[in-house]
């Protein structure tokens, strides 16, 4: 398996919003918690951990403060202790809605409570002691069965979602993870949810909706049954086994899903590892060790992970054949590279709707007349632009700072601070990139920088792919969509940079 932080698995980072739609919230000052917050911010996000006691308690660490939530004897709670002390042992219930109860070990009373009136005393559970889990991480992500080892990914062919990719590789291994109703849903990269009995529905029914649970910081997907997802058969297919408690075999890790791109030439062919121009019709040729535009087809030999430095800024390209792209004598580029060095770095210049690179050596890299690439370029022409395009986000979830992009309830405008998202679609036409929202309106740039999502007519859209993780979006007059002090995502940033950044 790829190393050299290829496959990092994401820190499950996530808000707990009571029975009154209000998160729990984590405060400095006197390091109190209450219960008051709308929306889900860094002061709201907890990180639950196994106690290191072994046994089935588990720990609540705040991600605002560093410090374990805690319940003494009189019910009185707080999120002061540096180190988790028998106080801060608490065992998660699940109940039949997917909703959680949390109660004291040492104590056996139940937490709840509104507002600023938390206390962990009640001996019966209310609704003020439900508890409902809002995932904080991005929720694109991959899928890895912990028992397999093996990535979940779309079967077209058998219209299946199985667990058996050595490597998270193209747009089929792509799953989002939708919140609705206090529970989850897994979408498929071609839009279609995930049903307990394996099948790919088109509507997030009852028998695709999961509760999530966690074990020793895995996932686990329970069904309306209370079976679990799991990976069955030769072949993996996920769906609900027999097994009512999880198991190794029922715990999946998330995992970032890094860019995965295609570049195009000069010469309108795919740039690509394989040794030998495609042909339609007929076997691909071998992959080999230079990197050349060579290509027609659109293959795994012509996809490559994209991943930003994020001191630098300077990005690497990995080939599905298990190589970083370097530079080598004379100035060509070669996938060859098992780590990451100098001689793998690439500056990324942003042309409109084409894309520079500059290689270690200060030159740009060019496509020779015979395809092949090399760094040997001390300007940017014709040659050395190349259309890049992300392959791997045909659906889109936008994340800024203030949070997710929603559409507003009764306007054709965008929030940008909600914490549920909008699931968008992309399209993609010569180095740009079209955006279709809820009810198929696409997105449109209107006066005064206002952003709206009921366009009758595509508008182009150029993705800047500018840190780890992160991109601008800039408009046809320039300037870059931002998120702000409204709320609102307006298109008015002179700079791709802070609040015109986005996570996705």
């Amino acid at each position: 398996m790829p190393t050299n932080g290829l496959h990092q698995v994401l820190k499950i980072q996530f808000g707990l919003v009571n029975d009154a739609d209000r998160y729990l919230t984590a405060e400095s000052f006197g390091f109190k918690v209450n219960a008051s917050a709308p929306s889900l911010k860094r002061k709201q996000m907890w990180v639950l951990e196994p106690d290191p006691g072994q046994g089935t308690a588990v720990l609540f660490r705040s991600s605002h403060l560093g410090r374990y939530l805690s319940a003494e004897e009189d019910g009185r709670v707080a999120c002061e202790a540096e180190q988790p002390s028998r106080d801060c042992r608490f065992l998660v219930l699940p109940q039949p809605d997917g909703r959680w109860v949390l109660q004291s070990e040492p104590h056996g009373r139940f937490f709840g409570g509104t507002e600023d009136q938390l206390s962990c005393f009640a001996t019966a559970i209310s609704p003020a002691e439900l508890w409902t889990v809002h995932l904080a991480i991005h929720p694109q992500a991959h899928l890895r069965s912990v028992s397999r080892r093996r990535y979940a990914h779309l079967c077209p062919q058998e219209d299946e979602i199985a667990a058996d990719s050595n490597t998270p590789w193209g747009v089929d291994a792509l799953i989002t993870l939708i919140f609705q109703n206090r529970q989850y849903c897994l979408k498929s990269c071609d839009s279609r949810y995930l049903r307990s009995d394996g099948r790919l529905v088109w509507e997030p029914e009852a028998r695709a909706r999961y509760t999530l649970e966690f074990k020793a910081g895995k996932l686990a997907f329970k069904d309306c049954d209370g079976r679990y997802l799991a990976p069955v058969g030769p072949a993996g297919t996920l769906r609900a086994g027999r097994n009512t408690r999880p198991g190794k075999d029922e715990l999946f890790d998330l995992e970032e899903s890094p860019p995965q791109v295609v570049l195009v030439a000069a010469n309108h062919r795919y740039v690509s590892v394989r040794q030998g121009r495609g042909v339609r019709g007929f076997p691909s040729p071998p992959p080999g060790v230079n990197v050349s535009a060579n290509q027609d087809e659109e293959l795994d030999h012509e996809t490559f992970l994209m991943q930003i430095d994020q001191e630098t800024k300077k990005c690497t390209f990995y080939s599905s054949t298990g190589g970083y792209w370097t530079l080598v004598t004379h100035g060509g580029i070669q996938a060859t590279a098992t780590q990451v060095s100098a001689n793998t770095m690439f500056e990324m210049e942003w042309r409109g709707r084409r894309v520079a690179l500059k290689a270690s050596n200060g030159r740009y890299v060019c496509m020779k007349k015979n395809g092949q690439l090399a760094a040997i370029s001390d300007f940017v022409g014709e040659d050395e632009e190349f259309i890049l395009k992300l392959i791997n986000r045909p659906i889109l979830v936008l994340r800024g700072l203030d949070g997710f992009v929603c559409q507003r309830r009764g306007s054709n405008q965008l929030d940008t601070n909600r914490s549920v998202y909008d699931v968008f679609h992309l399209s993609f036409s010569d180095g740009a990139y079209q955006i279709r929202g809820r009810g198929g309106g696409f997105w449109h740039t209107g006066s005064h920088g206002s952003v709206c999502s009921d366009g009758q007519r595509a508008e182009d859209f150029l993705f800047e792919f500018r840190e780890r993780g992160r991109l601008a979006i800039r408009t046809r007059s320039g300037k870059y969509l931002r998120g702000g002090a409204s709320g609102l995502l307006r298109a008015d940033a002179d700079a791709p940079a802070g609040v015109a950044l986005w996570e996705y």
